[in-house]
């Protein structure tokens, strides 16, 4: 295993030491082993999330270019021509 210096400011350091006087980490070691695990997880989890999205947004396009999905500028339209349809019926203050 590779051995890595780290430099901290005195309150991080107390930080990291009362985390390991609590009995949440057995030493500085397993601390840093853990951030970096979960560093590594959410970096993961983001690059899932883009694959995602950029796959929900390929298949919207092709969905659109085969003809379906709506104009947004009507669906919005149609959303102001209700909501002033309703406030219609109610009185104002």
């Amino acid at each position: 295993m590779a051995t890595m210096n780290v430099s901290l400011p005195d309150p991080m350091r107390d930080y990291v030491q009362n985390r390991i006087d609590s009995g949440q980490y057995a030493s500085v070691s397993d601390y840093v082993r853990d951030l970096i695990r979960r560093d590594q997880s959410a970096i993961m989890d983001e690059e899932r999330w883009l694959k995602e999205l950029d796959a929900s947004i390929d298949e919207s396009l092709a969905e659109m270019k085969a003809g379906g999905g709506h104009d947004l500028d009507e669906v919005c339209d149609a959303i102001i021509a209700d909501i002033r349809q309703s406030a219609g019926g109610q009185s104002r203050p």
